[in-house]
C-alpha cells in the first residue's frame, strides 16, 4: 500500500519535480481549471514540497479566471476557456500574482459531458510561463483518451496531471 493519495505514477513525478526544482532553486505556481487541483496536490504529497510550491489556483469557473488570474473576459469570449489564449492568460497572470519563477495552466474538456465537434472531450491545454521570459508563454493542445463515463473522466485529468507535472521540471 502506498504512503499517498494519488497514483504512483503521479507521486513520483510530483517528487521529481520537487527536488528538481528545488536543486534549481526555483519556486512553481500552477493555474488549474480541468485537474481541480491535482497538480499542486500531488506536489504537496512530497516531503519538502514547500520548498517549491508557492502558490496554485484553482480557477474552475470563467468568473474564477477572470477574478483570480486577471484573463480577460475578451479572451474567454472570443476563444474560450479550452485556448491556448486563456492558459497563456492563466500562467501570466499566476506568475504575477505570485513570487514563483514558473507557472503551468492548464484548461480541458475533462468529460464526460460539455465536449463540441472543436473541442471534444479530452481536449486539453496547457501553458508554461517563466518570469522575466520575453515573447508569450509555451501553450500546447493535447487530446486525451478517457472512454465513456467517470473512468474516463478520471483518466483525462490523470493524463493531464501528468502532463503538466512533466512541465514544471526544469
Amino acid at each position: 500500500m502506498s504512503n499517498y493519495i494519488l497514483p504512483e505514477d503521479i507521486t513520483d513525478l510530483a517528487a521529481r519535480v520537487v527536488a528538481e526544482n528545488e536543486a534549481a532553486g526555483r519556486k512553481v505556481v500552477t493555474a488549474e481549471s480541468c485537474t481541480g487541483g491535482l497538480v499542486s496536490g500531488a506536489i504537496t504529497e512530497i516531503s519538502g514540497s514547500s520548498a517549491v510550491l508557492d502558490r496554485a489556483f484553482i480557477t474552475y469557473s470563467n468568473e474564477a479566471k477572470m477574478e483570480s488570474l486577471g484573463v480577460a473576459q475578451d479572451i474567454i469570449e472570443t476563444f474560450g476557456a479550452v485556448s491556448i489564449a486563456c492558459v497563456w492568460a492563466m500562467a501570466t497572470g499566476a506568475l504575477e500574482r505570485s513570487n514563483a519563477d514558473v507557472a503551468v495552466a492548464i484548461s480541458g474538456v475533462a468529460g464526460p459531458g460539455g465536449g463540441t465537434q472543436l473541442k471534444p472531450v479530452g481536449t486539453v491545454v496547457f501553458a508554461r510561463a517563466y518570469r522575466n521570459q520575453d515573447g508569450e508563454p509555451e501553450g500546447e493542445l493535447k487530446h486525451f483518451e478517457g472512454g465513456e463515463g467517470p473512468s474516463g473522466r478520471a483518466a483525462i485529468r490523470h493524463q493531464a496531471t501528468i502532463c503538466a507535472l512533466e512541465l514544471l521540471l526544469p
